[in-house]
């Protein structure tokens, strides 16, 4: 990989948040388990959570951090700063928090997704991603508990600024389609990039312009977050370049963020349009490509 963009994602990921706090290793969450402003949430479905979750964990969705369904045509899509901030609080996050998100079982996107709600809240230098989730905790020896947690949640309080701006709209990634320096990265599999398959969607095909970086390249076998090198020789080939913004979109907002973690860590400008395939595809006004990338 080119050594100065190297350097340069490097740098920028130090002045933007530092790698090992948006990553949390099983290791320093062992270390760190009883401290008193730890709020640490588990994301998946219930009944994974039932069986089995860190001791002290909260069971928190996506979908819990979103626009309800009953009163959003997106499957999903960001609270506005107030109600993020009401909720976030009532589920004892504090401008002084630690937070950890962890994923239950196979999916790391749900994690960061809602890596990217606790971001919009302003409170991305206090949250960390388990690098991959339950399964390297318990491979680490970490505990695991069916118990519920005690007493009801002591609510937190956030005066923190919000930054919404970590979600794009359709109609600035309309308008930047062809300018240099926003970057449209699609995250989903080749089959849907391409146009091959609809899938669910009304429409099939890509954002002009864009160029695929499905979320199961930049993680390991194991789920965990690749290294910077890889990661940067990933963006590097999708022709992202240093001081460019990242616009990354999937199905329903949820995969793309994969992609917003793993730009955020190497300090790259990261966005993502939150209704992404799921409002492009439904507005025939809007173009798309499909077939190989010219």
């Amino acid at each position: 990989m080119n050594r100065l963009l190297v350097s340069v994602l490097l740098a920028g990921a130090a002045a933007a948040a530092s790698a090992s706090d948006m990553l949390a290793s099983p290791a320093w969450l062992k270390e760190n388990l009883a401290d008193p402003k730890l709020v640490l949430f588990h994301v998946g479905a219930k009944a994974d959570f039932d069986r089995e979750h860190i001791p002290g964990a909260q069971l928190v969705t996506a979908q819990d951090l979103s626009i309800p369904k009953a009163e959003s045509a997106l499957m999903l899509q960001l609270l506005p700063s107030e109600p993020l901030r009401e909720k976030l609080q009532s589920l004892g996050v504090s401008d002084d928090s630690r937070v950890v998100v962890y994923f239950g079982t196979d999916q790391i996107a749900p994690a960061t997704r809602v890596y990217l709600s606790l971001d919009a809240a302003g409170l991305s230098d206090r949250t960390s991603v388990l690098d991959g989730g339950l399964p390297a905790w318990k491979a680490a020896g970490g505990g695991v508990t069916d118990a519920v947690r005690p007493g009801p949640v002591t609510p937190g309080r956030i005066t923190v600024t919000p930054h919404p701006e970590v979600v794009i709209e359709r109609n600035e990634v309309l308008e930047g389609l062809g300018k240099a320096g926003l970057d449209v990265i699609d995250a989903r599999a080749p089959e849907f990039f391409d146009g091959t398959s609809a899938g669910a969607m009304p429409r099939a095909g890509r954002i002009p312009g864009a160029r695929n970086i499905p979320i199961s390249t930049l993680t390991t076998s194991e789920l965990k977050l690749k290294t910077d090198a890889e990661l940067g020789d990933i963006f590097k080939a999708a022709g992202v370049k240093p001081g460019d913004t990242v616009a990354s979109y999937c199905h329903s907002g949820q995969m793309a963020t994969v992609v917003y973690f793993s730009a955020r860590r190497l300090g790259i400008k990261a966005r993502v349009y939150d209704g992404s395939w799921d409002e492009w595809s439904r507005r025939d006004e809007l173009p798309i490509e499909t077939g190989p990338v010219k």
